[in-house]
């Protein structure tokens, strides 16, 4: 029922309802127009897929549409007058009026009833609630009644809908008949016990009910009871039958409802002249069409309402639905690939993401595919994952399909992505298919395509429609014949008379009889629609570019500089990226008037080191977006061979890196060979330090060669060396081969540190070197701080500021409390902090102020080397149970201001959110908060609001998003993901990246752990591990977690199944298809359920917020039945108090759920007779065991037959994952199942619970689950109670 209830806010979109009201999103994106069917769908508000199907039903009902679409002003009255106190405005009809010349002329792809669900006074709880479409049918007729009293269309319902029906019953003794006449405006029909509806209306309608034995009928004539035959006959037929099918019934065994699911056949045309009184009309006039199908998808307690419509004006497009394509196209021999189509195909690389998503969306036959999904479609394309392979340049996949508006398309709230139908001008392939094959090429295929739609168009009588809310497909008519019986079924038959015909000026003409009023407005509203999208086309293509002149740029080490920083060497400029490189050249051509020779335009990178050229933009007829110009580009305007008379190396390999280079600081080395990109820095502790750039394809002996002298050693700084007391740091002399590879190949990134360390500096008391290691050691005299004044405004003198700076004596144990102190007084800043606190904080490279250090830490402790510098700041140093956060407002990081706030750590997620807003100024209740990832990218929302920093793993230090909007919906849900590992098949092969969790039971765990650190003899801890671990429920399985997954509900389990493989934590994990894995719904902290059915949508898997899955890797593909019960059985060792190792089973409960079934069933698997079994269900909670006894209580034949013992319900309660204990007692005739480590549990809860009741410490729910049977532990759902629908209607009398 919940087609697409996220669907309106879709990414911001703006939207404009029938009523007229202009709704703003964030984004100015306008509604898409129609897509080739012409057919506008409804959205779902929520749960009105009901009302959707019988719009559309009375909407493709031409003579109602017409008839209503006759009232003019004069008689309903007009919208604009509704809140006039005086105005009598029949709003009902005039609302529907607006939707249906909305949804039959405006070029948009669904309308909103947002404006009709108004008029009839409904609220948030009618448009959520669920309802019956039935009911709604006769109220909408009902209340169309009331409101258009007194008006021309006062008996539109009667004239369209009514007829009547009488019955009698005929006296056997003296042939009295008494009749009775009734109306209806449909007929309601039995489902249950008959096989169709002309079975329905003969048992109705012809056959007779006789009044005999205890149940005679009083004649009126004869004044006393005697025989009688009751029948009903059809007397009035309407134009329209409605059939109204009682799917729903109620079990009066059970006490619930249920819904027939039977075969119930209803045919195409019907003639009820056998149904009707005797009259002189002819078969034509009791001949009726099926022209609507109302489905119901679900059971009686919810469900999906659908419709399929037949067209019988001819307004929509029909065309062979995919799979019949798909179908013919297979059938028909398969043409031979021309050998250029085979080498272009090979030749494509797949290095241009914007080619490899058009050719993944291309070959999709639904046109879009699932965002969470489109990861696992580009793997299975080109081998290699989005994050691997593009994410460093172009960033997350969202963001580039977000970027690339004109080409790709984001519904159903975001979760899907589709190719728009306007992409060719920018797109970077001639076709769909991704692969740049000219026309030629691809045109038998076309053909063949194209010739299937038209040999499968039905007749001009035959077209239908699926009408599913926004989603509107094509239909064969033998579809219809699929919704006669099952969960999805026909549910209401809509029957014309068969001598209505339709005019010729009606066919295919939508605006046929529409107001003269309303195609104005619709011609408006067509004209914005027009004007936006063409305005949104212009802004979305719309680029800002940075044009970097080479004659203001010259070469030094490695990379571009600007000559003298000249403002004249970047000229930004705004350009549409549709428009081709040639077009960008010659606009340059003529703002620079100057330029004389060749100019060449390269995509360049800004980078720490410099200016780096990447990829020549040779193609003057390719479009800047296919050349990969992207709003914020850089490029470089040269003329393709050197700048200012030396060569420029390009291309990724020769990347430049700024490297930070250490050297001794002697008077004897070259002065110029220490002044680098950023200046030597000189601080007293026997090291100069500089940053200097090189190209990414020198050589690290080039770079000793550049920097001198060529003997000495080049060390770089060993990873995870802790610094000493003093300052010491350790450092690793780079060998012979190392120094032939280059930066690139050694991974050198920006800020990586090198010391060159001359041979004669071997023997210097700061440098001690052992083998190949290198160890700096501070001087004593060097180990202080520098302490310098941070001003609090930017007024202040910047002299002052640098004038300020005093090195305080500091070792790793001084308290920073003290330099603080100490710092205020050499710096004599008492009076400028005597009105306000201060604190010490560091900076980082790009200048940020990191969060005030603990001053009651010490400086080894708080994690701050010496010779670093300090500065003293304005605020408060957070306390032990303080945050101290940063926080921007925006999604965008550049969109406003960093500002700082210290709150409690005990606030929670809300509190703390609006303290935020206060110091930033803001107001109102649209805000949440989102985390900043690693990467400086907006991430996940804090969902829970009520929940603490400190339970959200809120640190000091973290970047925190104030972001505009609610939360993200809740049909999204972000599932932890769990691994079963079986280490009875591979417990060697580990996956350490992988947190173990804290749902594995302690003895576990305990064992694991302890033999993990004594593995000598892999086969002895093997089998020791086994033994050990034989009497638990999940023995030889670990659980490990593996991160999170962020999925729709409305995604099937196979999209969840994929999502999982993604995980970055399975990335080595060997599974060749989703069927080869198992995935478990987590209840207590433990394997529950089973998910099956790849189609299932998770919101019918009940998967919700906090729910948890589990997987688990099969060694052969699994395809469970919905009645299938996977168990653990366990054989006993006869004379032992153990078990063999458990062993999985799949019973199928369907064929036989009683104990004798599942008897038979292990008999076969163990090849003995059932007599000789004896089998128990383990409970885990209680370390207990019940016992399944394989016998029936023998029942009298004269008492009713007692109803088959299922172990599905009480008190057994079997399901997937329960373990079962199996006795032979040919060979064993102990019949106790426990074993010594369920009483050494029993024993623990005994005392546990003696504890707690001597305390005083038992808690309810303690004691109730306790004493609770088995299979009572699940709470039951609890269902609303049911409330009537009603439509309000004003008094028009």
């Amino acid at each position: 029922m919940f087609g697409d209830l996220f669907e309106e806010d879709d990414d911001g979109l703006s939207s404009t309802t029938p009523g007229g009201n202009f709704v703003k999103g964030k984004d100015t994106e306008p509604p898409p127009p129609r897509g080739n069917v012409k057919l506008s769908g409804l959205k779902n508000q929520g749960g009105t897929c009901y009302l959707n199907s019988l719009l559309q039903t009375l909407l493709l009902t031409p003579e109602f549409r017409e008839e209503l679409f006759s009232l003019g002003p004069d008689e309903l009255g007009r919208l604009a007058d509704k809140d006039k106190p005086d105005a009598k405005v029949r709003v009902i009809p005039l609302e529907l009026q607006r939707l249906f010349a909305w949804l039959l002329l405006v070029d948009e792809q669904t309308a909103s009833t947002t404006a009709l669900t108004d008029s009839f006074g409904w609220t948030n709880h009618e448009e959520m609630g669920q309802q019956d479409v039935q009911e709604l049918n006769r109220i909408l007729f009902s209340a169309l009644e009331s409101s258009l009293e007194g008006t021309s269309g006062s008996s539109l319902i009667q004239r369209l809908y009514h007829g009547t029906l009488v019955n009698h019953i005929t006296c056997k003794e003296c042939n009295n008949v008494s009749e009775r006449q009734e109306d209806f405006l449909d007929l309601t029909v039995c489902v249950r016990g008959v096989s169709g509806l002309e079975e329905a209306l003969w048992s109705m309608f012809v056959e007779e009910e006789l009044f005999e034995g205890n149940n005679l009928y009083r004649c009126s004539r004869c004044d006393r009871l005697v025989h009688a035959a009751k029948s009903t006959k059809l007397r009035k037929l309407p134009p329209f039958l409605t059939v109204s099918l009682l799917r729903f019934s109620f079990d009066f065994e059970k006490c619930e409802r249920f819904k027939e699911m039977s075969k119930y056949t209803f045919p195409l045309t019907i003639n009820l002249q056998p149904f009707c009184e005797q009259s002189e009309l002819p078969d034509s006039e009791f001949s009726y069409e099926l022209f609507s199908v109302i489905i119901h998808k679900g059971s009686c307690y919810g469900g999906h309402y659908h419709v399929y419509i037949r067209d019988i004006d001819q307004l929509g497009h029909w065309e062979a639905p995919e799979e019949d394509v798909k179908e013919k196209q297979k059938a028909q021999k398969p043409q031979k690939t021309p050998p250029a189509v085979k080498e272009r195909e090979a030749a494509v690389e797949w290095d241009d993401p914007l080619v490899v998503l058009t050719a993944v969306l291309a070959q999709e036959t639904s046109g879009s595919v699932l965002v969470d999904q489109l990861g696992q479609k580009l793997m299975d394309k080109i081998g290699s994952s989005w994050n691997k392979k593009f994410r460093k340049q172009y960033g997350p996949i969202s963001k580039f399909l977000q970027s690339h508006a004109d080409v790709f398309m984001l519904v159903s709230n975001g979760s899907r992505v589709a190719l728009k139908a306007t992409a060719d001008p920018v797109a970077p392939i001639p076709h769909s298919n991704g692969l740049g094959i000219a026309d030629a090429e691809l045109q038998p295929e076309a053909e063949m395509e194209a010739e299937s739609r038209q040999e499968a168009e039905p007749a001009s009588g035959s077209r239908w429609f699926d009408l599913n809310d926004s989603v509107v497909t094509p239909i064969r008519e033998q579809a219809i014949s699929k919704q006669f019986e099952g969960r999805e079924s026909a549910y209401m038959l809509f029957y014309r008379k068969s001598t209505l015909q339709r005019p010729s000026q009606a066919k295919g003409n939508p605006a046929y009889k529409v107001p003269p009023y309303l195609l104005e407005m619709i011609h408006e509203e067509n004209a914005t629609l027009q004007q936006r999208r063409a305005e949104f086309d212009a802004s979305s293509n719309s680029i800002d570019v940075h044009l970097h002149m080479a004659p203001h740029y010259h070469v030094q080490n490695g990379a571009l500089q600007p000559l003298n920083n000249n403002t004249r060497a970047i000229i930004n400029m705004t350009f549409d990226r549709r428009k081709t490189v040639g077009d960008l050249r010659l606009a340059l051509y003529q703002m620079q008037t100057t330029w004389e020779g060749d100019m060449v335009l390269t995509v360049a990178k800004n980078l720490p080191a410099g200016l780096h050229l990447c990829d020549t933009l040779n193609d003057d007829q390719k479009s800047l977006y296919s050349a990969g110009v992207c709003n914020g580009s850089d490029l470089f305007v040269w003329n393709g061979r050197e700048v200012n008379g030396l060569q420029v190396q390009s291309g990724p390999e020769w990347e430049p890196v700024l490297l930070t280079i250490l050297r001794p600081c002697t008077e004897e080395l070259d002065p110029g060979g220490a002044s680098g990109d950023g200046g030597a820095d000189t601080d007293g502790s026997g090291v100069v330090r500089f940053t200097q750039g090189f190209a990414g394809g020198i050589t690290l002996g080039g770079v000793r060669e550049a920097l001198g002298p060529r003997e000495a050693l080049v060390c770089q700084e060993a990873k995870g060396a802790q610094p000493g007391g003093g300052g010491a740091s350790g450092w690793r002399v780079c060998s012979p081969e190392a120094m032939r590879r280059t930066l690139r190949e050694l991974t050198l990134r920006d800020g990586d540190s090198l010391l060159l360390l001359p041979p004669a500096q071997l023997t210097n008391s700061t440098f001690r070197v052992s083998g190949d290691t290198v160890t700096v050691m501070t001087p004593s005299d060097c180990r202080w701080l520098q302490v310098g004044y941070w001003p609090q405004t930017a007024s202040e003198d910047d002299g002052r500021q640098e004038g300020k700076m005093r090195k305080i004596p500091a070792s790793g144990d001084t308290r920073l409390g003290e330099v603080k102190q100490r710092a205020l007084e050499e710096l004599e800043l008492q009076e400028s902090f005597k009105d306000g606190p201060c604190c010490l904080r560091q900076m980082d490279r790009t200048g940020k102020r990191l969060p005030p250090v603990c001053e009651y830490l010490s400086v080894r402790d708080a994690d701050i080397r010496l010779m670093t510098t300090l500065y003293l700041c304005h605020g408060y140093a957070p306390k032990t149970s303080q945050l101290f956060l940063y926080f921007r407002v925006g999604v965008v990081p550049s969109a406003g201001q960093e500002l700082e706030i210290i709150v409690e750590e005990s606030l929670t997620v809300k509190e703390c959110l609006t303290e935020m807003l206060q110091v930033a100024g803001l107001d109102g209740m649209c805000w949440h908060l989102r985390r900043m990832d690693w990467c400086e990218e907006v991430g996940e929302p804090l969902m829970d609001e009520n929940a603490s920093l400190l339970d959200m793993k809120v640190s000091t230090g973290d970047t925190l998003v104030i972001s505009e909007g609610q939360l993200p919906p809740k049909g999204f849900l972000k599932l932890p993901v769990s691994w079963l590992e079986d280490l009875r098949c591979d417990y060697v092969d580990r996956f350490p990246e992988l947190s173990h969790t804290a749902e594995k039971s302690e003895a576990t765990g305990r064992n694991h752990s302890e033999r993990l650190h004594e593995r000598h003899d892999e086969t002895l801890f093997y089998c020791i591990f086994l033994n050990l671990c034989l009497c638990l429920e999940w023995a030889g399985m670990e659980m490990m977690s593996v991160g999170y997954v962020e999925i729709s509900e409305e995604a099937t389990l196979l999209d969840l199944k994929c999502q999982v493989l993604t995980l970055p934590a399975l990335v080595g994990v060997c599974v060749p298809t989703p069927d080869f894995l198992r995935l478990w719904l987590m209840e207590e902290q433990r394997p529950s359920r089973i998910l099956r059915g790849n189609q299932q949508t998770l919101r019918k898997l009940k998967l919700g917020v906090g729910s948890e899955v589990c997987a688990q890797k099969l060694l052969c593909e699994e395809d469970l039945g919905p009645k299938d019960v996977l168990l653990r059985v366990q054989m006993g060792m006869p004379g032992e108090r153990a078990y063999y190792s458990a062993q999985e089973f799949v019973w199928d409960a369907g064929r036989d759920s009683s104990p004798k079934g599942l008897y038979d069933s292990l008999a076969t698997l163990y090849s003995t007779s059932p007599d000789n079994l004896l089998l128990a269900k383990h409970l885990p909670d209680k370390h207990t065991w019940t016992v399944i006894h394989n016998w029936t209580q023998h029942v009298s034949k004269r008492k009713k037959k007692k109803k088959t013992e299922s172990l599905q319900g009480m008190p057994y309660c079997l399901r997937d994952g329960d373990v079962i204990g199996v006795k032979n007692m040919l060979v064993d005739t102990n019949k106790e199942f426990s074993t010594l480590k369920d009483e050494q549990e029993q024993q623990r809860l005994r005392e546990q619970t003696h504890t707690q009741k001597k305390g005083g410490q038992t808690t309810r729910g303690q004691i109730t689950e306790e004493a609770r049977p088995e299979g009572k532990a699940r709470a039951m759902k609890n269902r609303k109670p049911e409330v009537a629908l009603s439509i309000n209607v004003g008094v028009f009398r």
